[in-house]
């Protein structure tokens, strides 16, 4: 088995276990996101982690509204961690965002 296939076995192995009922269209989307340039050199589970939550905030949530109105983009995050999690809530999330977490 190659590198990336291997890489891509272990993504999917990391959304199931974290997002174990989200949505197919959503998983696909992150399952993408995930494997972008910047996140490769991560593990799988935190690339996983990492695009769960780009994702939802930028698909599930008013950050891009917040944004628009002129919120900087720590102030926009902020205030959709809430959402967020009720977004991994519902897809029963293994984990959930916390608000000290500051690389997400």
């Amino acid at each position: 088995m190659n590198r990336a296939t291997g890489r891509k076995k272990s993504m999917a192995k990391a959304v199931t276990a974290l997002l174990p009922m989200a949505p197919y269209a959503d998983i696909e989307k992150i399952r993408a996101d995930a494997g972008a340039p910047h996140l490769k050199a991560l593990p799988a589970s935190i690339a996983v982690w990492l695009a769960a939550v780009a994702h939802i905030r930028h698909a599930h949530t008013d950050y891009e509204k917040l944004l628009a109105e002129g919120y900087d983009r720590d102030s926009a995050r902020f205030f959709v961690i809430d959402e967020i999690n009720v977004w991994l809530t519902k897809w029963r999330a293994t984990r959930l965002l916390d608000p000290d977490d500051e690389d997400v």
